[in-house]
């Protein structure tokens, strides 16, 4: 039996698969093929990184899901995954790594046949980084007379509302991104370089905080200054921080895989009259958002809030404003579900996470702040206590 801590207990994961069967069965599919690593955990526990090779979970409407991967990662699903059994975890052989003449998708073919899924109507994930064209003609081939269905989002969509241990551990991220923003605060100063400053944040939230330890999020730190911070998803160099420049920090605490991302913006110096505007306008436009975060609206009611107040400040943001968040791998802290943005007409119900993603750039600069949200029986719930404002460092 493995010793490795597992997140959640056995009765928790056959919740869940109950929930996934039960789709399963109203899309007529006798099986689903998972590649995307958030899925293969929330279902089985599997954790690790190893999803750079192709592997799986396996579910059919009777017996425990059948891990399928690498066969050295085979001793990892032993040590994570609730299920236990020589029949519950499958290694193929290192020759179909990375090999243009030998594709592993041929072997979970051979895999599935066994399985009695050789004329089944299989799910598989046809729009998921972890999918590939190769895979698909690759399994289709060797499943000739299968039915492969697309499936893309339908374990995803079975994650949108949390369980109380789900949301604590997110609780528990959001307490790691609060002390990662307080330590940039801290820190940051003209002439410091960007990476020294990215450095110290990694630290941050890896260490954690309240003896809660912090797991690597699902993407890296953003942080562009100036002229970067005009763009939404740089990075960061070895460049001086700048008085007179804005930086954002757009980063994520996480704890056992799951994620609480947060943005903040600090400008050294004196603000422009600007960005003072643009603050007030986010700042107006964030509570009108937060004010239809209850159960019972639609998602698209936050969005159109948000909007409508932003732009009577003369503001636009024409980019969705929120989207799902909780368990999740690179490349990704969404869930790729819900979006905060007009026609989307999804109901919100308590236990929802979200990131409530308020950002504008500018012609000189950005200005993000952003809040990871928790819909509750009566309204929301912001996860963190981060001042919500414009930091200013003189």
């Amino acid at each position: 039996m493995s010793t490795f801590e597992k997140n959640f207990t056995t009765e928790e994961y056959r919740r869940r698969i109950a929930k996934t069967r039960h789709v399963m069965a109203a899309r007529g599919l006798e099986a689903i093929v998972v590649c995307d690593p958030s899925n293969m955990s929330w279902l089985t526990g599997y954790d690790g990184w190893s999803f750079y090779v192709y592997q799986a979970v396996i579910l059919t409407q009777e017996g425990d899901p059948v891990w399928w991967g690498r066969a050295m990662d085979a001793r990892g699903a032993e040590r994570t995954v609730f299920m236990q059994g020589a029949d519950s975890i499958r290694g193929y052989d290192d020759t179909f790594v990375q090999n243009p003449d030998k594709h592993p998708m041929t072997d979970l073919a051979l895999l599935l046949e066994e399985l009695g899924l050789g004329k089944a109507r299989i799910g598989v994930e046809m729009d998921n980084y972890y999918y590939s064209a190769a895979a698909h003609a690759a399994l289709s081939a060797g499943l000739a007379a299968a039915s492969l269905k697309d499936a893309t989002g339908l374990v995803n969509w079975q994650r949108a509302v949390k369980s109380e241990r789900e949301i604590e551990y997110m609780q528990r991220a959001a307490r790691i991104v609060e002390e990662m923003h307080r330590r940039v605060i801290e820190l940051a100063e003209p002439g410091m370089r960007k990476n020294d400053l990215i450095a110290e944040i990694y630290a941050s939230g890896i260490r954690g905080i309240d003896g809660f330890w912090g797991d690597y999020p699902a993407i890296v730190p953003m942080a562009p200054s100036g002229m970067d911070a005009t763009a939404p998803h740089l990075t960061w160099d070895d460049r001086p921080m700048q008085t007179g420049e804005a930086t954002f920090f757009e980063i994520a605490g996480a704890h056992r895989r799951y994620q609480c991302p947060q943005s903040r913006t600090l400008f050294l110096g004196e603000v422009p009259q600007k960005y003072q505007d643009a603050e007030a306008a986010v700042l107006d436009a964030i509570e009108a958002g937060l004010e239809q975060a209850r159960p019972g609206n639609q998602a698209q009611d936050i969005a159109n809030a948000f909007n409508a107040t932003l732009n009577k400040a003369g503001f636009e943001k024409d980019s969705r404003c929120g989207y799902a968040i909780g368990i999740s791998y690179p490349p990704d802290w969404g869930e790729r579900t819900i979006s905060f943005r007009r026609g989307d007409a999804t109901v919100l119900e308590p236990g929802m996470t979200f990131h409530f993603m308020p950002a504008l750039w500018l012609d000189d600069g950005g200005l993000e702040i952003t809040e990871p949200i928790l819909i509750t029986e009566t309204g929301h719930e912001c996860f963190c206590s981060t001042p919500r404002e414009l930091v200013v460092k003189t």
